[in-house]
């Protein structure tokens, strides 16, 4: 175990307290933290990792941030790759279980994500894990003495397969298996803390449940609010397409940023900022008074650039949103997609080529929903081919841009 010096618990506890959803059991976290203080020994705090969902939101920067902040009080983060657990497929938050994945497929996601998350984590300080290099060498024995620490009835506390139960849809016996394969990854690595979404309480806790069964002391349960997206209503989802990813350019980050709705601005400050308590009170004061909006959210979005860039790259970003939106003008630096001559090539094609969508059926989407424009004119049609002229400007939503020539 690490040896290390802490910050006052009531110093770490303002900081875990910030932006969380629930702490279970919260007096256990005091004394946890008390311990820790007085052996010096940090707390192992366990992540796990979703390796069927390799693209990172910032919906993943909520609690991967508080894993940060438990580094930074000197805390030990430990990373878990379910690249076990993946094969088996978790339905949180599904009516149906989530389609398995290979071991190969989940290593290959594994490593996605962990290269995604440092740029929130300090990854010199992470101690990464797979779950397949406990669970994959148990025998049928060990998983049959491992269900039996756990009962049906509780298993169908968990609203999903409650719900899924009265519903009378089917059940897999193999679903009943992941929160205790998640829960003894807890035993395997002796976790003290174990961090995840509301949505991951019931498999949090399940965890506690079977730590106690093993004899070590139960984890503590932090869980995070769920970020609503950029739409103001759902949570952040790929799926749904209101999302801002890690991988985003820095003009993306900020552009989606200002789309999203006023009532918003408050929790993402929360959520996804570091920005002190006293000017968070400050802004929501400010717009209690009916101020503008507007100036909180650039400032908000400037924040969320400098954290996956820079803050040179924030003000570009900042610049080049008033150029190319606030004042509807073409950028200077487009990428130009060259065409022969004679090409009757379609138009979505070129935009799929080009990168400005990242498929030919969000290509298809965008220009049923009038996002996509050659020159001043809209186009709708899946079906038009590139517009005739030497050079044209296609836009595509109001921050993706390409010049196609032809030759």
């Amino acid at each position: 175990m690490s040896k290390t010096s802490f910050p006052p618990v009531n110093e770490q506890m303002d900081i875990i307290r910030r932006g969380i959803s629930e702490i279970l059991p919260e007096e256990e976290m005091a004394r946890r933290l008390e311990e820790s203080l007085k052996t010096s020994t940090a707390l192992r705090v366990k992540l796990g990792c979703d390796p069927s969902r390799p693209d990172l939101h910032l919906g993943h920067a909520v609690v991967l941030r508080k894993m940060r902040q438990f580094q930074d009080l000197g805390h030990r983060a430990v990373l878990i790759v379910g690249d076990f657990t993946g094969m088996i497929g978790d339905p949180t938050g599904k009516s149906k279980t989530r389609p398995s994945l290979s071991l190969e497929e989940t290593r290959k996601n594994g490593q996605s994500y962990f290269d995604q998350a440092s740029h929130i984590l300090d990854i010199d300080r992470v101690e990464i894990r797979y779950n397949s290099d406990w669970l994959s060498p148990m025998t049928f024995e060990d998983v049959i003495k491992l269900s039996a620490r756990y009962t049906v009835a509780r298993m169908l506390e968990r609203d999903e397969f409650e719900k899924r139960y009265r519903s009378q849809e089917p059940i897999s016996i193999h679903e009943f298996l992941y929160p205790l394969a998640q829960a003894y990854d807890s035993v395997a690595i002796e976790s003290d803390v174990e961090l995840g979404g509301t949505d991951q309480k019931f498999n949090l806790l399940v965890g506690r449940e079977i730590q106690r069964e093993f004899g070590q002391q139960p984890q503590i349960i932090l869980t995070m609010p769920l970020l609503v997206g950029t739409d103001g209503e759902e949570k952040m989802s790929k799926s749904l397409d209101n999302y801002i990813a890690f991988n985003d350019t820095a003009e993306d980050m900020y552009g989606k940023t200002l789309s999203i709705p006023d009532h918003l601005i408050m929790p993402w400050f929360r959520l996804v900022t570091d920005v002190p308590g006293d000017r968070l009170a400050d802004i929501n004061a400010a717009m209690e008074r009916g101020e503008n909006p507007r100036d909180f959210k650039r400032e908000l979005a400037r924040d969320i650039v400098a954290q996956f860039y820079d803050t040179e790259a924030a003000s570009r970003a900042e610049a080049h949103f008033d150029h190319v939106i606030k004042n509807k003008q073409i950028p200077d630096d487009i990428d130009v997609f060259a065409l022969p001559g004679d090409s009757d090539t379609l138009l979505l094609d070129v935009l799929h080529q080009a990168g400005l969508v990242a498929s030919k059926s969000e290509g298809r989407r965008l220009m049923q929903q009038n996002a996509v424009s050659a020159g001043d004119v809209k186009i709708t049609d899946p079906t038009a081919p590139v517009p005739a002229g030497d050079e044209i400007v296609v836009k595509v939503g109001k921050r993706r841009f390409v010049k196609i020539v032809r030759n």
